[in-house]
């Protein structure tokens, strides 16, 4: 799924950030710092998780919301979680130019399958857009 500039904006610099997993017991969202677009695949960098990481083992399907002021979008997405590899590598190397006091762990690559419109101002909220 292509991601339009207007997401990805949103996306890259939203106010906050929230990745939510499930599995059968339970349903676990937890805010989220760091975030990038690359193509068409989200990644977001693990400093801190650990039940997130466990759900994701019996259930690799996720929900992120971003906003930014009034406007915002939530992604499903299937994730991939990686500790190396060039994605890992790369981001260990953005991450140690932008914030030099966090240690990566490892990444979780969303690949999107349904993105809807969360905007407040919109008419009908929770809109699927792509």
């Amino acid at each position: 799924m292509k991601l339009t500039k207007q997401i990805i904006e949103v996306i890259e610099n939203a106010d906050g950030k929230a990745l939510a997993t499930a599995v059968p017991e339970c349903l676990h969202v937890v805010p989220v710092s760091t975030v990038r677009v690359e193509g068409d695949k989200i990644l977001l960098v693990n400093y801190f998780m650990g039940k997130t990481l466990e759900n994701l083992q019996e259930n690799p399907n996720v929900s992120l919301a971003c906003w930014r002021g009034l406007e915002g979008f939530q992604v499903k997405a299937n994730v991939e979680y990686v500790t190396e590899g060039e994605v890992f590598d790369s981001m260990k190397k953005w991450i140690k130019e932008i914030l030099p006091d966090r240690t990566v762990k490892g990444v979780l690559i969303l690949s999107p399958y349904e993105v809807y419109d969360i905007t407040a101002t919109i008419e009908c909220p929770g809109m699927r857009i792509l």
